[in-house]
Order: structure tokens, then C-alpha cells, then sequence
């Protein structure tokens, strides 16, 4: 769960970045037009989206001029239809347009996550089963697209490096073996949730016997999957991973593993398809 302080924090950060590097020195275009000249105008969706980033837009319009004004007719979670209206907006044209790109790229870009997951979650909604994120996210933007993720229906993994033991192959091999890695996680942060990585059964019950909470099966076939719910027995929470797409998903997912995790909710996104135009 990402703290609401941290996205605070991450939010006002990276959108910084976006408008440094968009902005430079100045807008020189937006120099075309009188200081004082105010606008309205309006961002529609051209395409069917869930949508995200609300806040990120905030954000910039905050900083690159507090006095903007606007009026948002959806709200994150949201799903809407091509032509639809997102937001209205008020204030001196130069303002207007110089957010005018870093606002939409936060908008499109987590509405795309948002929208990705939605329709990872809609096929296995059937299931018990929840869709968990991975650490495969565009660099700099993890814990904005973690938050999509959630906005689209899906659930987060464990944010980084520092918040969770994800214990595998090469961490196993180092510590001497399963039962030996789960102890030293315990004994260095006793209250972290320790997961293992496994790739057959008897892997699966070395972790069940060291304590393991989550289980990875990584890439096991459906006969194995299903074995390795029996054998789990509730003992420990399952996640399967490993090469699962359209075509595997709801499959593994009837299986009754507890988690299914996923690079594809935050990798080969396309970006929703929106329009901001200036009232005339």
C-alpha cells in the first residue's frame, strides 16, 4: 500500500521534472500572447479509457500557475467513452498552454495503466484470484503507475527493494538454501512479508516447511499449479508468474492461486487518446 504522504511527496517530484524539461527557460510560444489574456477551455477523451492522474494534472497546473482554475466532470476509477468531457479549466491563456503537455502526458499515461489493467481484471473477475503489478515500471514513474494500477482494479506489489523479501534462485544459492534464506529474513526484519520464488513441488514444500507468507510459481504448468494449491493447503499465500498473457491468464487464474502477477499492467502501454482545446 502506497502511504498517501509518499505519493504526495513522488507527485510533486516528478511533475516538477516533466515541466522542467518541457519548459526550460521559458514558453517562448506562449510569449505570443498578451500577459494578461485570459482562456477557458476543455480536455475530452477521444477513446474508451479508465481514467488516472487527476492529482498529476493538479499538480501542474499548481505549479506552473496556482491561480488556473479547474472543474474535473470524472473522477480517477472512472470509466468513459470517446467524446466525453474530462475537465474545464480557467486562467491566463500563457498558463493554459504551457501546461497544456505535461498535463495531458500525466493524464494519458496513467489512464493507459488504468485502462490496461481494467481489462486484465475483467477477465478473471470470475475468480477469486487478484492481478498484482511488478517493479517493471518506466523508470522514475513507479509509484504514479502503481497508483493506476489500483485505480484500474488491480492490486500492488511490493514497491521497491526495501518493502518486501522477494527471495530467489540466485539469493537461495548465496544464503545455502530456502529454509536458510527465510531465517535470515526473519531475523533481519521480522515484521517484512517474505516471499519465495519456486519452479517445481518440492521447492513449493521447502518453502511451505520454512514459513514462507507468499509462494511464487514461477512458471508451473496448470497440472503443477493446481497440485501446488493442494499442497499449500492455505499455508501460504500462491502467486503465479512467469511468461502468462491473454491467452494463460484466466486459466491460471481458475486454477486458485491466490495472486497472479504481471508485467504487462505497466510495460507496452499505449497512451490514451485525448484533445485539449481552447474555448473560442
Amino acid at each position: 500500500m502506497i502511504s498517501v504522504e509518499l505519493l504526495r511527496q513522488s507527485r510533486i517530484e516528478t511533475v516538477a521534472h516533466s515541466l522542467r524539461e518541457d519548459i526550460g527557460d521559458c514558453d517562448i510560444t506562449a510569449q505570443l500572447i498578451a500577459a494578461d489574456t485570459r482562456a477557458s477551455g476543455r480536455v475530452i477523451t477521444r477513446e474508451h479509457a479508465v481514467i488516472a492522474g487527476r492529482e498529476w494534472v493538479d499538480e501542474v497546473f499548481r505549479q506552473v500557475d496556482c491561480d488556473v482554475v479547474l472543474d474535473w466532470q470524472v473522477a480517477d476509477g472512472q470509466r468513459v467513452e470517446p467524446g466525453q468531457l474530462l475537465y474545464r479549466m480557467n486562467g491566463l491563456a500563457r498558463s493554459l498552454l504551457t501546461a497544456e503537455r505535461a498535463a495531458l502526458n500525466w493524464l494519458q499515461t496513467l489512464s493507459a495503466v488504468a485502462t490496461n489493467a481494467a481489462h486484465y481484471a475483467a477477465l478473471i473477475s470470475h475468480t477469486r484470484t487478484q492481478l498484482l503489478d511488478t517493479r517493471k515500471t518506466l523508470p522514475g514513474l513507479r509509484l504514479a503507475q502503481k497508483y493506476a494500477i489500483t485505480c484500474g482494479g488491480c492490486s500492488n506489489h511490493r514497491l521497491g527493494l526495501w518493502d518486501a523479501f522477494l527471495i530467489k534462485e540466485n539469493h537461495i544459492a548465496a544464503c545455502g538454501s530456502i529454509a536458510a534464506a527465510v531465517r535470515a529474513a526473519r531475523e533481519l526484519a521480522p515484521g517484512k512479508p517474505v516471499e519465495v520464488e519456486t519452479e517445481d513441488l518440492n521447492e513449493l514444500q521447502q518453502a511451505l516447511d520454512a514459513g514462507a507468507d507468499i509462494i511464487m510459481l514461477d512458471e508451473f504448468s496448470l497440472a503443477d499449479m493446481r497440485a501446488a494449491v493442494a499442497q499449500a493447503a492455505g499455508k501460504a499465500r500462491l502467486e503465479a508468474s512467469g511468461g502468462i498473457d491473454d491467452s494463460t491468464l484466466v486459466a491460471i487464474a481458475e486454477t486458485g492461486v491466490d495472486f497472479i502477477s504481471l508485467g504487462t499492467l505497466t510495460k507496452n502501454l499505449r497512451a490514451v487518446d485525448l484533445s485539449m482545446r481552447l474555448d473560442a
